[in-house]
């Protein structure tokens, strides 16, 4: 077995991401030595004992991250800022920070301006999840297979943004790296704008009248249930996503908006032959995730 990556690993909150970490690390034992989780919430930190996810559980983040070589943050984006401030002055020369965020723009502008000279960030973002969250969520697969973008800043340690990679290549993912600002366009269209049209059309099903809303809950076929699926996501995780990212969000919104806008065009006069090619190019889409085990 491979000598592990680090000596005293801080997963700083415990919901579906962080709770698979720390499943992956226990179940291959190369990933560290000891695993320390902190979070908030006592209950959470009890279940977290109750699960035996973690060697030290540890309240006060400040204390947990003392001795660390590595610390990842596992919480909502919206809540970098204070715990940064919260912990910086705890964390040890030479350690490596990273973070599992869906937005990397604004994770950058959270935590860079306070991090201690010494200590090196490399933010990360393994796209991988499920509508579940808490610490009995995680499962040591979630990553196998999928993707994980690693967006390392310019002035970035070769050797730190290595041993990210390598975190994640022995979690199961495979590695791209991007700058903060192109990561933020592609997720605001892959994930972010799915999540907003899935809460929205669960809205509008929502603001029906009774007896119509009753018959849509019952007859919900494939196409409304998949949507359901992605709107039982964290609530403190998308509304932080979404502020976070709020203008690669808003200009995908707006390309599809123009696009929707066009697609009711050619229904209402009948052109057959535009919504055939919309058609076709979902199709190819599908195809071509399938193709790629990513489906």
């Amino acid at each position: 077995m491979a000598e592990p990556l680090f000596n005293r690993l801080c997963l700083v909150g415990i919901g579906l991401i962080g709770s698979s970490i720390a499943r992956v690390a226990k179940k291959r034992g190369d990933i560290a030595k000891t695993i320390v989780v902190t979070t908030r919430r006592a209950e959470t930190l009890q279940r977290v004992r109750e699960l035996g996810l973690a060697d030290v559980v540890e309240a006060d983040a400040a204390r947990a991250v003392e001795g660390c070589d590595g610390v990842i943050f596992c919480i909502p984006v919206g809540a970098y800022a204070e715990a940064m401030r919260h912990i910086a002055p705890h964390l040890a020369p030479g350690a490596v920070l990273t973070d599992v965020g869906s937005t990397k723009g604004s994770v950058v502008r959270d935590l860079a301006p306070l991090l201690p000279a010494g200590v090196q960030l490399v933010p990360a973002h393994p796209m991988a999840g499920t509508e579940h969250s808490g610490p009995d969520a995680g499962f040591p697969e979630l990553f196998e297979g999928r993707y994980c973008i690693v967006t390392p800043l310019p002035e970035s340690d070769p050797q730190a943004v290595e041993k990210v990679k390598e975190l994640w290549r022995r979690c199961g993912s495979m590695i791209e790296t991007m700058d903060p600002v192109t990561h933020d366009k592609v997720v605001a269209i892959v994930s972010h704008l799915p999540h907003l049209i899935a809460f929205t059309i669960c809205g509008t099903a929502d603001d029906l009248a009774e007896e119509t809303k009753e018959a849509v809950l019952k007859f919900a076929a494939s196409g409304f249930r998949d949507f359901t699926r992605i709107a039982a996501s964290d609530v403190d995780m998308w509304r932080d996503v979404f502020l976070n990212n709020r203008e690669a969000v808003l200009e995908m919104l707006s390309r599809f908006a123009e696009d929707a806008h066009a697609f009711g065009r050619a229904i209402r006069w009948g052109e057959a032959g535009f919504i055939e090619d919309r058609i076709k190019r979902g199709r190819k889409i599908r195809r071509s995730l399938i193709e790629r085990k990513q489906a």
